[in-house]
């Protein structure tokens, strides 16, 4: 867990013939011309992405294609999560089919979380499934949304409720884009990092604990192997239930809280996503030492290293701007997992052991949210 390269070969998403790897360094911008002209059969392309990317970065990557002699049209969402939205889902495709894109053909998804999961539903959708590439360019994202094939868009119910499975061709993590990063988005994306190792890693979460501050401070060696150590751990996972059929679900550590809770407060930036599965991390720890699964020890472990991350951990802060117990179980009961009107929880017995759960009754649940909403 200590030797850290500069340099890595590419992590790969073993699906067989729909396999595809998972490039990690700086500089991958630059070269994305190179990387994804083999994967176009014919010299032309379609960018999704946000008008923050487009002021800062756009012009960066449609140099590359074009010295590739790829012609590029550009599609720009406006940036934010409430882009997410069949409105804007419906304009990309328009767009899509104005700029010429045929089935046979390859579109770029170039941004965060918001982007990559537009442009994916996109690509599952128009000509009934068509190619596409992950450029990542928040931490959150390569490490987390880009990889894996779920696209989706929200709704008001809740978020990524319609979507599809529809896995990259590519995905190109450019470790350099995210020195432009506020530092706040930063933090969120170290959510998702942390996550990773508290599943099934605890080896990694004792590396973070050494290591956050130079994963969360700069771009070098210990973030790129941050970020490698999600994908090599998200990839295993995929590669083992595709469309999430059981394993796959312990990726969702904290999202039933965080999602429940974005759901409550809006998709206005107020709550970032990897900040509310941040608070559903410490939420999901507290639960488990609760039920008598782990110790509060190991929770207090867990909410500590968040918070020295910078990242909320509770939901009394928020208590103003979230409806009651009932109201917060309710959005709880719109979550992907629910089976037959069962809630399914991630939960752990310690740091790396995750496991699945259906018995945590409403009566429990209830209780626990009201003690977290008044403590």
């Amino acid at each position: 867990m200590t030797n850290i390269a500069s340099e890595y070969k590419p992590v790969r998403v073993d699906l067989g013939n729909r396999g595809y790897d998972i490039h990690i360094g700086p500089d991958l911008i630059e070269g994305a011309g190179g990387l994804i002209g083999p994967y176009l059969r014919r010299p032309k392309t379609a960018i999704v992405t946000d008008s923050n990317l487009a002021d800062h970065h756009l012009s960066r990557l449609t140099a590359s294609l074009a010295d590739r002699n790829i012609t590029v049209s550009a599609i720009i969402l406006p940036a934010g999560e409430a882009s997410k939205s069949f409105t804007e889902l419906g304009r990309v495709c328009e767009a899509l089919i104005d700029a010429g894109i045929e089935r046979r053909d390859t579109i770029i998804a170039f941004g965060g979380g918001v982007v990559g999961d537009l442009a994916g539903f996109a690509a599952a959708s128009i000509h009934r499934g068509i190619g596409f590439v992950q450029i990542p360019t928040t931490l959150l994202a390569q490490v987390d949304s880009s990889v894996g094939g779920k696209t989706g868009i929200n709704l008001s119910h809740g978020k990524n409720l319609v979507g599809a499975f529809h896995q990259p061709s590519l995905v190109l993590a450019d470790t350099g884009v995210l020195d432009s990063l506020p530092d706040r988005e930063i933090r969120a994306g170290y959510a998702e990092v942390v996550k990773y190792a508290l599943i099934d890693n605890r080896p990694f979460f004792d590396w973070l604990e050494t290591n956050a501050t130079a994963v969360l401070e700069r771009s070098g060696a210990e973030r790129a192997y941050a970020i490698r150590q999600s994908c090599l751990s998200k990839a295993a996972i995929v590669a083992a239930d595709e469309r999430e059929n059981g394993a796959r679900a312990l990726l969702n550590l904290g999202h039933t809280f965080g999602h429940a809770l974005e759901a409550a407060i809006g998709y206005t930036g107020e709550l970032l996503h990897g900040e509310a599965v941040s608070i559903g991390t410490a939420l999901a720890f507290d639960l488990s030492a609760r039920l008598g699964f782990t110790s509060q020890a190991q929770a207090d472990l867990v909410s500590a290293h968040l918070a020295r991350a910078g990242l909320p951990t509770g939901i009394s802060s928020l208590s103003n701007r979230l409806p009651n117990a009932n109201g917060l179980l309710r959005l709880m009961g719109k979550d992907k997992k629910v089976v037959g009107g069962t809630k399914t929880l991630v939960l752990v017995r310690g740091i790396g052991e995750a496991f699945l759960t259906c018995d945590v009754n409403d009566k429990v649940l209830l209780d626990f949210l009201a003690v977290k909403l008044n403590p």
